[in-house]
């Protein structure tokens, strides 16, 4: 299969191909894997096909995981190859590693991934395991590299992120519990919207609503 042909049938599915790359022999990853391709939300339609799938309707725990699974499961089915997902663990697969193994994302100047693609908004549903090679030919840069600006930097009202310093996950969590958090709260992490790659990339807020209560666990 080819790259178009993997990420077209991705897509239908409400996902993207967000990298690809051929792993090391020695990683941990099913025996025969070639290939391993990295899958991410195919926004804005993603939210819309979820949220109208019976995982989110019906209430069952940890519904976009459970979604993942089935999706990403019948992908993998489809493909000839294995599923791989971040809620596997512990141990956990090492995403972040894979999605800079695949030279299509990076360290922003705040520490987060940035794709150049997703930008800030860059996030995994799932891997998939392929026991054959598939190339893909292209050539990404950095986004960071010609983002003169930075507003990622400046743009957490508290600084729990920024250049030079680890994510202050209390700091955070803090905030987005007050008044003054509405905002990050309710449309989703300002430093992540800064982004100028991000705000090319729409998320209904109704998303990110969804990620900022599961990320404070309520």
């Amino acid at each position: 299969m080819t790259p178009d042909a993997l990420d077209q049938a991705a897509q239908a599915a409400g996902l993207r191909l967000r990298g690809m790359f051929a792993p090391d022999p020695d990683a941990v990853l099913p025996e025969g894997t070639e290939t391993l391709v990295l899958l991410g939300p195919d926004e804005p339609r993603f939210w819309p096909l979820f949220a109208a799938s019976d995982e989110y309707r019906t209430g069952v725990a940890d519904p976009m995981d459970a979604w993942s699974k089935r999706v990403i499961g019948a992908l993998a089915h489809d493909w000839g190859g294995s599923a791989i997902f971040p809620s596997d663990g512990p141990p956990w697969p090492p995403f972040i590693k894979w999605a800079t193994d695949c030279a299509e994302a990076w360290e922003a100047p705040v520490g987060l991934l940035v794709h150049h693609h997703a930008g800030l908004f860059l996030s995994f549903r799932g891997a998939i395991a392929l026991p054959f090679t598939v190339t893909r030919p292209d050539a990404f840069q950095h986004p960071c590299d010609t983002c003169t600006d930075q507003p990622c930097v400046t743009a957490c009202p508290v600084g729990a992120m920024g250049p030079g310093q680890p994510y202050d996950v209390p700091r955070c969590k803090t905030y987005l519990r007050t008044d003054a958090g509405q905002n990050c709260r309710e449309d989703g992490c300002l430093v992540r919207r800064a982004c100028p790659v991000s705000q090319e990339f729409t998320r209904h807020p109704e998303q990110a609503a969804f990620h900022m209560r599961a990320f404070l666990g309520n």
